[in-house]
């Protein structure tokens, strides 16, 4: 077992270990970015090149892309490296285009909103 010096634990804990990789950024507001690491600061900014946003609705989904793209590090939730020697989906997924994925996310919002005004309404039942 070697003796790690402090400059040794400062990387591992850093995001230099991930310069020049593929990561999959997942934000505070849901969404997921995947891109390769460019540069960083002391405050988890990113700089992710060939940037791009994986938009899921059930079994569809859609890579939208961004280009160059700097994400502020205080709506960061969650970093990792992607593993390229791996399939990124499971085989019942389904790329599509901008526009449907759009149109499925709508679709999906829309009822998600029906449900919510709904639980108001019922409300008064006291159903719990």
């Amino acid at each position: 077992m070697s003796w790690a010096g402090p400059e040794d634990i400062y990387l591992s804990t850093s995001l230099a270990s991930y310069l020049d990789k593929k990561l999959l950024i997942l934000l505070r507001d849901g969404r997921k970015l995947m891109g390769t690491l460019r540069s960083f600061d002391q405050f988890a900014n990113a700089v992710l090149e060939g940037a791009c946003e994986r938009v899921i609705v059930g079994d569809l989904y859609c890579d939208i892309p961004l280009g160059l793209y700097v994400i502020r590090g205080e709506n960061v939730v969650l970093i990792g490296e992607m593993d390229l020697e791996r399939e990124e989906l499971p085989p019942h997924m389904t790329r599509v285009p901008t526009e449907e994925i759009r149109r499925a996310q709508k679709v999906e919002r829309d009822a998600s909103d029906l449900k919510g005004t709904m639980r108001k309404r019922m409300e008064f039942l006291d159903l719990d």
